[in-house]
């Protein structure tokens, strides 16, 4: 029996070791992204790479910006404290004292915000599309999840307010949402209105529904994942919690949502809206998951932010 059990513990502790050392190598990758890096093919992979890409993970290219905007417009660069230039677009109106900044998600870049910003041009709000770090045409190469993002989108809102803008709202999806839910907690920023879609609960939440998307189960390795990819970035990614967060935002808030979203499940919508502490609103749009809720349905898009900011 105790050789037995000697066997048990050893077989234990090795599949310990090696599921860390796998968590290890995913957390860094899912914060990293590789300028010129090919976009993987996984029917066309060899067994030999798609056994080193179970353990190695897998190299995400650093996003590259689509489109422009058809108006006049200007470059903008913000200098982040580590000297980090990070890039936007400043698409002013004409005697505009209102503006909203708008912030995309994890993996992509400002350039899938322009139809938004469209509309809120037509609304009469300038706009600032802004690139998180290591997307885009911002610099860098690591990513924490909106954790240090929190920098991105103080130094954008202070922009606005120093180029006149006296009614600065807040817009941002998924990663770009929760990044704003912490920064106006964080910095105590006086947005007068934020609009925001699909932010996770917490970011073990977030790693869970990246192992659902990727059909690996959720526990031990997003326990891990979370983890280890907190350590590597320097701050203890447990703690990190949007829902906790919503409690201290009181100006009002638009929060949306697809109910089909398999990333960002109801019990954290939930959440985090029932924490809101000032006026709010929950529009859930039917069928959708994790995408555009704009490209899904632009007319209830469109209704739903005009009523918010202009019509309320």
């Amino acid at each position: 029996m105790k050789k037995w059990a000697k066997r048990i513990g050893y077989t234990a502790l090795a599949l310990f070791i090696v599921l860390n050392v796998m968590a290890i190598f995913h957390a860094w990758q899912f914060t990293h992204f590789y300028p010129g890096a090919q976009v993987l093919d996984l029917k066309s992979l060899t067994l030999g790479a798609k056994i080193k890409m179970l353990f190695m993970g897998y190299k995400f290219p650093k996003s590259v910006v689509i489109g422009s905007p058809d108006v006049p417009y200007e470059s903008v660069n913000l200098t982040m404290k580590d000297g980090l230039k990070i890039s936007g677009w400043l698409i002013p109106v004409d005697s505009a004292t209102q503006a909203v900044i708008l912030f995309h998600g994890h993996g992509s870049q400002k350039g899938s915000l322009l139809s938004q910003a469209q509309y809120l041009r037509q609304l009469g709000y300038s706009t600032l599309l802004i690139d998180f770090r290591a997307h885009g045409d911002s610099e860098g190469t690591t990513c924490t999840v909106g954790y240090d993002e929190v920098e991105e989108v103080a130094a954008a809102f202070h922009f606005m307010e120093n180029q006149g803008y006296r009614d600065v709202s807040l817009f941002g999806t998924s990663m770009g949402a929760s990044a704003i839910i912490k920064a106006v907690r964080d910095e105590d920023l006086k947005a007068s209105k934020l609009i925001l879609e699909m932010p996770f609960g917490s970011l073990p939440d977030a790693v869970k529904g990246r192992m659902r998307i990727m059909g690996l189960p959720t526990t031990p390795l997003s326990e891990l994942l979370t983890f280890w990819g907190g350590t590597e970035q320097g701050y203890w990614a447990f703690s990190y919690s949007p829902c906790d967060y919503a409690s201290e935002l009181d100006m009002p808030v638009l929060l949306q949502w697809g109910d089909q979203d398999p990333r960002v499940l109801a019990h954290e919508t939930q959440c985090i809206y029932q924490n809101l502490s000032g006026e709010k609103q929950l529009v859930v749009y039917k069928g959708a998951g994790h995408q555009s809720l704009y490209k899904y349905d632009a007319s209830l898009w469109e209704q739903s932010v005009r009523m918010f900011l202009i019509e309320e």
